[in-house]
């Protein structure tokens, strides 16, 4: 073995000398690892980083799972109250994974202001509603202040905002239609608390949210009736399971639909990025493995002299081909070195500099998202090598049909 080593390291001193024959193709193989390393994280780092960033955007405004009634109602504004039993709560609370349960009513109305007037949707919220992840979108001044009170405070989005030239603290007059239509329509006058920007246009170009007693007493419904309750997971990656366990938990007159059932083309698109990272990866390793089975075919003919003398002095094919394989992983290692330098510090500018802009109609983002872990960075580096050395043990046995005396005499 020391032997062995011994040998590896005169021959990874001996390729980079600069006169060597194969020092230009093997620093073209160190950059097409390093590279295909960098197009690999980086695929991999935007095309997570906006499947998460679409996700959290809809659950923010919709909750992992939502429960309603079992009705014919397709529109988003609730019809028939919802009133779950302490029995019920007390069954979804025991299913584990469950990080929240929040009620939410919505009602249509429309905002008419001195110049113009908005078809929006009233989402009302109650005291225990989850800001947590809506804060990052909120642009201006805060969110309502729910309490025990009645609040007319509201968050409006920034294209409401900019329509209607609302800023914060504005007032405005909101009409709400009765069931009878002879009726007058009900107004509410509102006040601006604070403006959010989502970038989702199917949710900023209507929704408004405020206090979920103001939806009770425009529908006359008990204190404990809603809209409906959205129930927030702790893993985004078990909705369908706790979506199914929570169907059969609330009874037959009620209904569930994860976020993924109800907005299923959407979800449809964003999985295509899975299919999109492997094509990369695939491809990435496909040509970094080709320029490095080219660096090794081209070191082993260039020490073909080198493994007659080795095999004249009792080398074994075996210990040979370790020899080659040695510096072959060193030169890998080499390549995955600077593909994680340059593509780490490239993830991290875009991660806190934002440099790359997206249009927010199509990608539903301003900025690409990226998501950094260094688990699947581990363990693209672990499969880039195996694969890349996997690849190399065919060439390799060239090696054993090299006779020592021909060697020799080769020039």
């Amino acid at each position: 073995m020391n032997f062995e080593l011994f040998i590896a390291k005169r021959l990874i001193t001996t390729i980079q000398y600069k006169s060597s024959i194969s020092s230009p193709i093997i620093k073209i193989a160190i950059v097409a690892i390093a590279l295909g390393m960098i197009v690999m994280m980086i695929s991999i780092a935007t095309g997570i980083g906006l499947q998460q960033k679409i996700s959290d955007k809809i659950t923010v405004f919709n909750g992992h799972v939502q429960i309603t009634n079992f009705d014919d109602n397709q529109s988003e504004v609730t019809i028939t109250p919802v009133s779950l039993s302490k029995q019920n709560l007390f069954y979804l609370n025991k299913i584990e994974g469950i990080k929240q349960i929040q009620t939410y009513a919505t009602k249509a109305g429309i905002i008419r202001t001195e110049k113009d007037f908005e078809g929006i949707v009233y989402k009302g919220i109650d005291v225990k509603y989850d800001w947590t992840q809506f804060k990052e979108y909120i642009v201006e001044g805060t969110y309502p202040k729910i309490n025990n009170e009645f609040s007319f405070d509201v968050l409006i989005s920034k294209t409401i905002a900019d329509r209607l030239g609302l800023k914060l603290n504005s007032e405005f007059n909101t009409f709400f239609l009765k069931e009878n239509p002879e009726s007058p329509p009900s107004v509410r006058v509102f006040k601006v608390v604070g403006i959010y920007d989502s970038g989702f246009n199917e949710f900023d170009s209507g929704i408004i949210l405020g206090d979920l007693k103001q939806i009770q007493r425009l529908n006359k419904w008990k204190e404990n009736e809603v809209g409906g309750y959205e129930i927030l997971l702790n893993d985004f990656d078990q909705i369908n399971q706790k979506g199914e366990e929570i169907y059969y938990k609330i009874g037959a007159t009620l209904n569930s639909k994860t976020i993924i059932e109800k907005y299923p083309a959407l979800f449809e698109w964003i999985q295509l990025f899975d299919t999109n990272m492997v094509v990369i990866i695939a491809i990435m390793i496909l040509v970094a493995g080709i320029n490095m089975i080219t660096a090794l075919l081209v070191l082993i003919l260039e020490k073909t002299q080198l493994i007659g003398i080795l095999k004249s002095m009792g080398a074994n094919n075996i210990s040979i081909q370790k020899v080659f394989m040695y510096n072959a992983a060193y030169l890998i290692l080499l390549g995955l070195f600077w593909g994680n330098l340059i593509g780490l510090s490239l993830l991290f500018i875009q991660k806190y500099f934002g440099v790359i802009e997206l249009n927010p109609a199509t990608y539903y983002v301003s900025v690409a998202p990226v998501y950094i872990s260094f688990d699947y960075i581990l363990y693209l580096n672990i499969g880039t090598l195996l694969l890349c050395l996997m690849m190399l043990l065919i060439p390799s046995f060239i090696i054993s049909k090299i006779s020592p005396v021909k060697a020799i005499k080769f020039e």
